[in-house]
């Protein structure tokens, strides 16, 4: 992938959380990468080369496009780049240790619940935060925890029945105010619950009324002249701000969930599909549709829901969508949520098919900016000669004949505005007697075409015949009887202004000197006079070899070659003594062909 190609699609990429691939033109995935800001991390591959690994370098060069999905959070990022790699394996990615994965903090579903760090998630109805990439952070946060509300970290069974029977003890958390003791009931469970719910409100940054507590905390301990508390909290509450995003990636209350939102236009429309298994996003998709007249959202939603299940091997038992669509099996829940995290997640699918879809146009318009050298001059060809159709194919004839002699035809066959040699045909003229241009046209113009028609090859759009008028007369001749007038556009060029001439139309239309397109024109026609003047020396060479010094008795066809290279033709050597001969035949050689002119000469006398 070039700095043009990214250039091209840079207007597309928003300034927003992602995960990025690099895909190769076999649709294999050379690279997963997450961003915090998509559109500044992909400019870094197409910028200075002087920092970028050479690895980087060969990856991006091997690339045929780039696909990004936007989240919410990087934490969202991070955990969806996790699995992409894991499960693709991309060649360029520094593969992850099986088992491994990021940390999340767990709040225990339990009687007096526990806040504590995992690697696994279970469903277990507790709920989980994260991921988190930096063990180190989440300790702040922990501790920041910790310090304002004390819970418990035993795994003690506290059940009511067994507090009242009196069966713990505190421990040392109790006595360095790290626990209140809800194991002896000397806090009890509402409290430690309204303690449980404003943890939950700060790992999901829903701050409010405990960001308010904090300030309170900073004041009081500033009020009191005691700077270092005020500036420890105001610290690890700014890391934790920093670090922890707003969105929760794994709940327990999402299991497994499909999640599709669609964008239509005029002529096709893209459904895009985020598969979350077990609360966590682990794929997404964008399907492209052609649409019919008559195909409105929910025609289409229901057609491309059970295709992407299928594909994607879904067994999820909800599906969320933005609007009620039918759906055959009766087991799978259709919700359209309006609030929560469901509502999150569809709205996240919505922005992924909206910058699908501009991302898509942009490319539409790229490509009908982006003509190649060939394109541009052929719908320069078909703007001059008004043609219905471009011109990819297109072929010229020209006959040759020097002093009525041995009378050839050449035609000469351009594809995407480039010769095609393997194409080029030569033809004898077989029905014609004498030096008769016109009617040699029509000859091969006709034994051309009845081929093709015959073979069921298919036809140039573009037929130039070298000549004006008549010669263009000549071919319509063919054209005509043949019956493909109405296939092909067929003009002549005359030499000496250049002038393009129709069939049908006395007026000759004249283009600009300067223009691609008559150059091309003027190419192929002198293409077809080369090789038809190529094919008509050789042709006469043979001629005049076979006939006149072939049948000299003793004299082979390479010395008659030798003569003819040296002298040009059979009447200059005619006209050579014996010592001329001599010096490129050979003295005996040179004897034979004297003899043998001289005499024929005598006696023609």
């Amino acid at each position: 992938m070039t700095t043009a190609d990214y250039k091209a699609m840079m207007d597309t990429i928003p300034k927003q959380p992602g995960v990025y691939h690099f895909i190769d033109a076999q649709d294999t995935i050379l690279y997963v990468g997450k961003a915090k800001v998509l559109k500044n991390r992909l400019s870094n591959y197409f910028g200075s080369k002087k920092g970028l690994a050479y690895r980087t370098r060969v990856m991006v060069k091997n690339a045929a496009r780039i696909e990004f999905t936007i989240v919410e959070t990087e934490a969202d990022a991070l955990l969806l780049e996790n699995t992409l790699i894991k499960r693709f394996q991309p060649r360029y990615n520094v593969m992850l240790k099986d088992g491994k994965s990021y940390t999340y903090i767990v709040v225990k579903k339990e009687r007096f619940p526990r806040v504590f760090l995992t690697r696994k998630v279970f469903k277990d109805g507790s709920t989980y935060f994260g991921p988190y990439t930096s063990k180190a952070r989440i300790k702040i946060i922990l501790d920041l925890i910790k310090k304002l509300f004390p819970l418990r970290s035993c795994t003690l069974n506290l059940s009511e029945k067994n507090i009242m029977a009196g069966k713990f003890k505190v421990c040392l958390e109790y006595h360095i105010k790290n626990c209140l003791g809800p194991c002896v009931n000397l806090e009890d469970e509402k409290s430690y619950n309204a303690k449980i719910t404003q943890i939950k409100n700060i790992l999901r940054g829903n701050f409010g009324e405990v960001k308010n507590h904090f300030k309170a905390l900073m004041k009081q301990h500033a009020e009191d002249l005691d700077f270092e508390k005020a500036q420890n909290i105001k610290d690890k509450l700014e890391a934790f701000v920093e670090y922890q995003g707003k969105s929760t990636v794994v709940s327990s209350s999402i299991r497994d969930l499909d999640v599709f939102t669609i964008a239509k236009g005029e002529k096709a429309a893209f459904v895009n599909y985020l598969k979350v298994i077990n609360g966590a996003l682990i794929n997404t998709f964008t399907l492209e549709l052609e649409i019919n007249l008559d195909d409105d959202d929910k025609k289409l939603l229901a057609y491309a829901i059970p295709y992407l299940r299928e594909k994607f091997n879904s067994i999820a038992p909800e599906i969320a969508v933005p609007m009620k669509v039918p759906f055959e099996d009766s087991e799978v829940a259709i919700t359209v949520p309006q609030r929560g995290d469901k509502k999150k997640l569809l709205d996240l699918s919505s922005k992924n098919v909206i910058y699908f879809q501009l991302q898509k146009k942009k490319e539409a318009m790229n490509r009908v900016n982006k003509q190649t050298p060939a394109e541009r001059i052929l719908r320069t060809l078909q703007s001059d000669l008004n043609m219905d159709q471009l011109p990819l194919h297109l072929e010229c004839f020209d006959n040759s004949n020097i002093q009525g002699t041995n009378p050839t035809a050449s035609c000469v066959v351009f594809k995407n505005a480039k010769p095609s040699k393997k194409d080029y045909r030569h033809f004898n003229i077989k029905t014609v007697v004498g030096p008769d241009d016109f009617a040699s046209m029509t000859e091969v113009v006709y034994r051309r075409y009845k081929r093709l028609l015959d073979e069921n090859i298919e036809l140039p759009q573009l037929i130039i015949i070298d000549g004006g008028k008549g010669q263009l007369s000549a071919a319509m001749v063919s054209i005509n009887k043949l019956g493909i007038q109405d296939k092909v556009t067929v003009i002549g060029i005359a030499k000496r202004l250049e002038e393009i001439f129709f069939a049908n139309d006395p007026i000759p239309i004249y283009i600009n000197k300067k223009s691609e397109s008559l150059k091309l024109i003027q190419q192929a026609r002198n293409e077809a006079h080369r090789f038809a003047l190529t094919f008509h020396r050789l042709k006469r060479s043979q001629f005049f070899t076979s006939t006149e010094l072939t049948n000299i008795p003793g004299i082979g066809k390479k010395t008659s070659e030798l003569l003819l290279k040296e002298f040009k033709s059979v009447k200059k050597i005619k006209a050579l003594d014996e010592e001329a001969l001599a010096n490129v035949a050979g003295k005996a050689n040179a004897k034979k062909i004297f003899t043998y002119f001289n005499q024929a000469g005598e006696e023609e006398e």
